[in-house]
């Protein structure tokens, strides 16, 4: 699992950017060189951004295009075929569906 999330009743779902400064109480601990650590903050100082920002924004909007990334999946030419034919093919009958889709929302009743 990527994530840990807990439930909090009645607050609002954080942001995942860093905008915000509330709840950094988890600390992150990086080695890197003279190098890494110029270019970082130059980046950081091009943006006005102070280096923690900046690294934390930028780790973030990495993580969620690799996990987004997942979420992709790429196909032959006969695979998407097959699979565009699937989707494509009109759904096998179920009485339950239908049953189901008769009843009136509770927010209608």
């Amino acid at each position: 699992m990527y994530t840990h999330c807990v439930y909090m009743k009645g607050r609002p779902m954080p942001a995942t950017g860093t905008k915000t400064r509330r709840n950094r109480d988890e600390t992150i601990n990086l080695r890197a060189s003279r190098r890494q650590k110029a270019l970082i903050d130059r980046a950081a100082d091009a943006l006005g951004r102070n280096r923690s920002d900046f690294m934390l924004e930028t780790a973030c909007r990495e993580a969620e295009a690799v996990l987004l990334d997942r979420r992709y999946f790429a196909l032959s030419s006969e695979e998407f075929k097959r699979f565009t034919s699937m989707l494509d093919k009109p759904p096998a009958s179920n009485a339950r569906l239908r049953r189901l889709l008769k009843v009136k929302p509770p927010w209608e009743q």
